[in-house]
């Protein structure tokens, strides 16, 4: 062998060897799900389930976004708006805690069940990867390039681009979206721009400072500069637009078992003089306490899941707004301020001795889980960044959706929960001739019925990007994404994205081509992608299969779907709601009925169920009904009973006996394996 082959051999084997761990930092698949929210685990699980190849991305290294970090008391308004697999989700947490459904629960069971969803699909992670460029080849993107903000953990999959036929953007940020050069805005759009009321610009009541809470250093001199977190910022027109988005916050799981506490001790940084409106704020109304404050709404195994309440709270106000379209630097700056400001605002409330006694009683029972959160310090990962970017797209969801005045042909999911903004900022005002501070953005307007969500909403506009879809940064108003903004919606919405994602690869045409009544179609044949047989619900609103004999008042709010209906004659005449349904097969079914909470409700309520041949009586005792620790009503099982196919059985709810309230919501039929 000559001296020049000797020299070259060494380099051509290096080589060799070297291509195929060259080879292995690409990959391609059919889809690929960026970001391990809860929307991400559900699009990733229900793209596999679909027969395609699935790669899910998740910048850190939990999967579930908020619902696994600390928002466990959903935020939903109306059951009836959520199906398919986020319904399975919920029904695999009632598992686990001895219920049928269970929407209150604690971060790590939460993470657990995502975890086992990924497992049971065989759904390929990469955690610890970031977007860090995107390729496009005639509107479509072609690959994605990313970058690991830390060094892998001993066997950690790694890759530097990522191809796919489909993307899917599950992020709160809306980076992949806003990387492939999609339209979207950031902030609040004026009223005028879409005919809307909430938008812009709002001063409203809710989570505000009483009157005359005065907002400089030294009170009365406004030469001492004003206190910490007050915007010196003029207040715009109402209903005008801007670039604020609404406050952030932890949604924060603490603890009352003392085996299971940690202290809450003083943070970094510690400035006590930041949390001087809270004092102020309780000096002006003393009706202001524990609850009002922080409420601690109560988990299972004595955890809470805290929300911002009231005008001084977790809520970190005017500090989040650049944060949309910030760098990953940025960001993790504004998220460690606002983890600071909490641990220090729980310090305050805890050990300053200016703090009312009640309020610091109650503060003092809580800590750190030291089960939750363990490799992060006891503290959530996931800040709850409530809105980021929202994508303009092929259709923009507003407030008419809300309220029903404009409805979607193409649903591919629904909504229930109020319009619901956070403040935006915190500004001084003057009223009759005083100068004082106040909240500016709150809004909290509901009482209407579930609505459906346009598939195209979903998707960006034609031309833009053809194999890009965004069911969480997707296309809605501020006020009408404050609606729809719900953990149960967002897991929905991806398994809507996943079907037609599938659709797109299968006819091998563009999102915005895919034929809406297919997506629909499976969706309701195959709720969850396995072939198992739907459950039947049959709820007081449906169009046939009810019928009523006496007068029933119809209730509006609190139930299932639009209304529930009510009978509060403690059965002086005899009443009935009969349902009727069509089911897919002769078996066995579990039955369950859909209870509001209603106060004064009869001791028992007389279920007559009719099998097609003959009829029994079912009482079910006030007792039974257990709504405690659930968000609203639930379902209550009367028991497991053989049903015919088809229109043959019926079940009617009687005021037979009753000595309160009687309730008729809707009824469910859910096949025994």
């Amino acid at each position: 062998m000559s001296t020049f082959l000797k020299t070259l051999l060494p380099i051509f084997i290096l080589i060799c060897f070297a291509s195929p761990s060259r080879a292995q930092a690409i990959q391609t698949v059919d889809v690929c799900v960026y970001g391990g929210s809860s929307a991400g685990v559900m699009a990733a699980y229900s793209a596999k389930k679909l027969g395609k190849t699935v790669l899910l991305i998740e910048p850190g290294r939990r999967l579930g976004g908020l619902t696994s970090g600390g928002l466990g008391y959903t935020d939903i308004g109306n059951k009836y708006a959520i199906n398919g697999l986020a319904l399975d989700y919920y029904r695999r947490l009632g598992k686990h805690y001895g219920s049928f459904e269970q929407w209150v629960f604690e971060p790590g069971v939460a993470e657990k069940l995502f975890q086992e969803y990924i497992q049971r699909a065989n759904v390929p992670v990469l955690y610890n990867h970031r977007l860090a460029s995107v390729k496009k080849t005639g509107g479509a993107i072609q690959e994605i390039g990313l970058e690991t903000p830390s060094a892998p953990k001993p066997g950690e999959q790694t890759a530097q681009r990522v191809q796919a036929k489909i993307f899917i953007d599950a992020t709160y940020e809306g980076d992949l979206m806003a990387r492939a050069g999609v339209s979207y805005t950031v902030g609040r759009e004026a009223n005028s721009q879409y005919g809307e009321t909430y938008n812009g610009v709002q001063m409203l009541e809710k989570h505000q400072f009483a009157d005359g809470v005065d907002p400089y250093r030294l009170p009365g001199k406004p030469e001492s500069g004003l206190l910490w977190g007050i915007s010196p910022a003029a207040l715009a027109p109402k209903g005008s637009g801007d670039k604020m988005v609404q406050t952030y916050n932890f949604r924060l799981c603490l603890t009352s078992d003392p085996a299971n506490r940690i202290e809450i001790t003083q943070p970094e940084g510690y400035d006590a003089s930041r949390y001087e409106l809270l004092l102020r704020a309780l000096e002006k109304n003393p009706k202001l306490n524990f609850q009002t404050i922080l409420k601690p709404d109560r988990m299972p195994n004595n955890k809470t899941d805290i929300n911002n309440n009231g005008p001084f709270s977790t809520d970190m106000i005017g500090m989040n707004h650049d944060f949309p379209e910030a760098s990953y630097a940025r960001r993790a700056e504004i998220q460690r301020q606002h983890e600071l400001y909490t641990k220090g605002l729980l310090y305050f409330i805890g050990h300053d001795p200016r703090m009312r006694h009640d309020i610091q009683a109650e503060m003092l029972k809580l800590g750190y889980p030291k089960d939750e959160y363990t490799d992060t310090g006891n503290w959530s990962p996931q800040m709850y960044v409530r809105e980021a970017r929202r994508m303009v797209g092929a259709y923009v969801m507003t407030q008419a959706n809300c309220e029903g005045r404009e409805v979607v042909p193409d649903a591919v999911g629904m909504a229930a929960y109020t319009m619901d903004s956070h403040n935006c900022q915190r500004i001084v005002i003057e009223k009759n001739g005083v100068k004082m501070v106040k909240n500016e953005g709150d809004v909290q307007v509901g009482g209407f019925p579930p609505y459906p969500i346009a598939y195209r909403s979903l998707i960006p506009k034609a031309g833009e990007c053809s194999n890009l879809l965004v069911p969480v940064c997707l296309s809605a108003t501020h006020i009408a994404y404050g609606s729809i903004r719900m953990e149960p919606v967002f897991m929905v919405l991806a398994q809507s994205a996943a079907v037609a994602a599938s659709l797109a690869i299968d006819k091998k045409t563009g999102v915005q081509a895919v034929d809406v009544k297919a997506i629909q179609k499976i969706l309701q044949e195959n709720p969850l992608l396995d072939g198992s047989t739907p459950d039947v619900v049959l709820d007081n609103d449906a169009p046939s299969g009810v019928t009523r004999s006496g007068e029933w008042k119809e209730v509006n709010r609190g139930g299932y779907g639009r209304s529930f209906l009510l009978d509060d004659s403690k059965g002086a005449s005899a009443k009935s709601i009969r349902f009727s349904p069509i089911l897919p097969k002769n078996g066995q079914y579990d039955l369950y009925a859909y209870l509001p909470r209603q106060p004064d409700a009869s001791a028992q309520t007389t279920f007559l169920l009719n099998d097609g041949q003959k009829t029994q009586t079912v009482t079910l005792s006030r007792d039974k009904i257990q709504v405690a620790g659930q968000t609203s009503g639930t379902w209550v099982k009367i028991g497991t009973f053989p049903f015919p196919a088809g229109s043959k059985s019926y079940v009617e709810i009687s005021n037979q006996g009753a000595d309160g309230a009687v309730v008729a919501d809707a009824m469910q039929w859910v096949s025994v394996k």
